[in-house]
């Protein structure tokens, strides 16, 4: 079984990744240089992330343990809190930082596509699912649409309002929210 894993390592990992990312960008970030910043070994980051993609994103964006989802009661209230948490996470400095050389990294390479598929998306799109699952039971949806295309309705907007469009993303979490619940409720 082992000894259990020092959070203390955990957290300056995650501290020496966001410090790196402010100071030298996604591309001049290297594991040698997080391993000394936060004065552990590589074989410690490694035990935590198999490629210096998940540690970057789990540093820059969120780990793979998130929270539950928001419940607020409501289809919309939940929407719209979930899209605040998506935009809160993809414009902290460390993210827009490392999200587009991230990103590109990940298209570049179908195996890490999947390790980052299994590793992220699969925990985002479980969220997901309960919180639509909760709207189902609230009678709010009929039944649960499909999880792909509502994480894509969700988080892609919020990607091109921040990285293509480059524009602020005030108030998106109240218009993306009405829209998508729209979309799924056909109201």
């Amino acid at each position: 079984m082992g000894r259990p894993r020092d959070s203390r390592v955990d957290e300056a990992i995650l501290t020496a990744t966001r410090s790196l990312l402010a100071e030298s960008g996604y591309a001049g970030l290297t594991v040698d240089a997080v391993a000394e910043r936060a004065r552990i070994g590589k074989a410690a980051i490694y035990r935590r992330y198999a490629t210096k993609q998940e540690m970057v994103f789990a540093a820059a964006v969120h780990s793979a343990d998130l929270p539950p989802p928001p419940d607020t009661g409501s289809l919309l209230g939940d929407l719209t809190v979930l899209v605040q948490e998506i935009v809160d996470h993809v414009t902290n400095p460390a993210a827009a930082a490392a999200i587009p050389g991230l990103l590109a990294d990940v298209r570049s390479s179908p195996e890490l596509a999947a390790r980052f598929h299994d590793a992220f998306v699969t925990v985002q799109q479980a969220g997901l699912a309960e919180l639509l699952g909760r709207a189902v039971a609230r009678g709010e949806l009929p039944s649960s649409p499909d999880i792909d295309l509502v994480h894509a309705l969700v988080a892609g907007p919020v990607f091109a309002t921040v990285y293509l469009q480059n524009r602020s993303p005030d108030g998106l979490a109240e218009q993306l929210g009405r829209i998508v619940t729209a979309a799924l409720t056909g109201a």
